[in-house]
């Protein structure tokens, strides 16, 4: 076959260090714009990005000649930088070690988005922790709780 093809859908997400509510109402909208130029960037098709003050949901399509891993740290390490850069109130930003990466199906891509659009409401009755597990459990990922919060 002399061309390489993919699609490659997921769904990102990590918390802020400590699930500290550092994105505010006054940078909120202004970091997640920004994440989503550095993945346009990086050449991957940007669906959403949105969330609550201490964590991101981020609809991607993944090329297929980069790596979730590297994504995740090009996504963490350039908006932290701005984060810092946005004001003393945040300069103590830092995003959590870790990510969640849960893969897509195309028929699934307008929930995730319509989900993404609906955090607020959606965290009016649900922390990002109860969030997080229930996608652990609905993806069938076995984790030790010892290890998942940093």
């Amino acid at each position: 076959m002399p061309q390489s093809l993919s699609r490659i859908l997921l769904h990102l997400v990590f918390s802020t260090k400590d699930r500290i509510g550092w994105l505010d109402d006054s940078i909120r909208p202004r970091v997640f714009a920004y994440m989503a130029e550095v993945g346009r960037q990086t050449n991957c098709e940007i669906y959403r990005v949105g969330g609550m003050s201490d964590h991101v949901h981020i609809a991607v399509q993944l090329p297929r000649t980069m790596t979730v891993a590297d994504l995740v740290k090009k996504l963490k390490t350039t908006s932290s930088v701005w984060i810092k850069e946005n004001g003393e109130a945040h300069d103590k930003f830092s995003w959590q070690t870790g990510y969640g990466a849960f893969s897509l199906g195309a028929s699934q891509l307008a929930d995730i988005t319509a989900y993404i659009d609906r955090q607020e409401e959606h965290h009016r009755a649900k922390d990002f922790k109860e969030e997080y597990l229930g996608f652990l459990s609905k993806y069938g990922i076995d984790f030790d709780e010892r290890f998942l919060w940093d």
